[in-house]
């Protein structure tokens, strides 16, 4: 198990399944009975019957961009806490404001199986850049680090001149951080003088970690994994030396939705991350996330065989307004529900002189009836109280980037 965090990464599928779908009824029955969020919105719920995919596809979503209002209209956590507040072991504060919760307990976001198949190991010293204040990251990679077994230096963010100078002295082998600003560290290094040659591992997350600057930090002889996940859940996936997708987390379910309902999508078709979690103290059914990504066919090459995502896509919310009223995606799914002989959709929005246009661009399969478009055009008037054009074009046509509404204006 050398190369492997636990033997839980290494199980088939069918024993995945078992055990995460096994657990689930006693998940939703905890969720109803502890959180009032919960009981009101799984009320007509049976707890027994979410056995499958197929039973958990029928529950309703809770979305991420709710969570301001939500937890606004009952502070501090909107109802949806299965615990009181002093019971947990740290509450923290992120941008919007949305409050997040850490439950006691060894690591309990998640994040040693990431840093583990990053390379980091017990006994190792990692340097922990990320905040430590009121945001939730520092806590969630320090709690994942000591399970693994190393050593933490809390460094937080900013004073990149420090920051070379503690690596200096205290010859951390790992950086834990945005993608980013370990660049920023090291040209400062550079700058300075300052010897940071003990660093051989990074783990990033939290921005955009493109091709050209994996290949910057390995030209410094520095290899650099990355995570996915959100303050709200701690992990969803995390990236392995096989540098192919993102391995799902085993103690979470994901789930890739159309964007604006709560309908699966085929394997390969990029929609939202839904995301499940066991977490006894802030049950989340069905959490949306509001990123795009797909599951990507097939296993990882690692060894490890839980589902793998392609990585993050962009943001789900697509909410767009025309001639002053907001079209949201969730009205283009409305639309399919009223015409089944339809497949994908997206609605573009551009703009002709000093008018807003829409064209609903569908996917037909086989000959469609003539009088489809009309039908099809009716729908979408009478569904966003907006006129617009309808093109049907062959299946398989509409770019597979999870984008529902394609605004083009500038």
């Amino acid at each position: 198990m050398a190369d492997f965090f636990d033997d839980l990464e290494t199980r088939s599928a069918d024993e995945r399944e078992a055990a995460l779908f096994g657990a689930l009824p006693g998940q939703v029955a905890h969720a109803k009975a502890a959180s009032p969020y919960a009981a009101a919105l799984l009320a007509d719920v049976d707890a027994d019957g979410v056995v499958d995919r197929a039973g958990l596809a029928r529950l309703p979503v809770t979305r991420k961009s709710d969570l301001i209002d939500l937890q606004g209209k009952t502070p501090p956590f909107g109802v949806m806490l299965a615990v009181p507040p002093g019971e947990l072991a740290r509450l923290f504060v992120s941008p919007g404001p949305i409050y997040d919760v850490e439950p006691h307990g060894r690591d309990p976001w998640r994040t040693a199986r990431a840093l583990f198949a990053s390379g980091l190991r017990k006994g190792d010293v990692v340097q922990n850049c990320f905040a430590y204040h009121f945001t939730p990251a520092g806590s969630m990679f320090e709690s994942g680090a000591h399970a693994v077994g190393c050593a933490v230096i809390p460094a937080g963010t900013g004073n990149s001149e420090q920051q070379a100078s503690v690596i200096q002295h205290l010859r951390p082998k790992g950086y834990i951080g945005t993608p980013d600003f370990l660049k920023i560290i090291l040209d400062k290094a550079q700058e300075t003088g300052a010897d940071v040659s003990s660093l051989k591992l990074g783990h990033v997350t939290g921005g955009a970690f493109t091709p050209g600057l994996r290949d910057h930090y390995a030209e410094r002889g520095v290899t650099v994994y990355q995570s996915y996940g959100t303050a709200d859940l701690g992990l969803i996936a995390y990236e392995t030396p096989a540098r192919e997708g993102l391995v799902v987390d085993e103690k979470v379910i994901v789930e890739i939705v159309r964007p604006g309902t709560g309908d699966p999508v085929p394997v390969g078709e990029v929609g939202e991350v839904v995301v499940t979690s066991f977490c006894r103290a802030y049950p989340l059914i069905r959490f949306a996330t509001g990123d795009l990504s797909a599951v990507l066919p097939g296993v990882s090459p690692c060894g490890r065989t839980n589902i793998r995502l392609k990585g993050w896509m962009g943001r789900a919310d697509q909410t767009t307004k025309v001639k002053g009223m907001f079209i949201h995606p969730r009205q283009i799914a409305d639309i399919l529900r009223r015409h089944p002989e339809l497949g994908r959709a997206r609605l573009v929005v551009g703009r002709a002189g000093d008018n807003d246009t829409m064209t609903l661009r569908c996917e037909a399969a086989g000959v469609a009836s003539p009088g489809l478009p009309d039908a099809v055009a009716a729908t979408l008037h009478a569904v966003c109280n907006l006129k617009g054009a309808v093109e049907l074009c062959p299946p398989d046509t509409l770019p597979n980037d999870g984008k529902v509404i394609d605004d083009t204006r500038a």
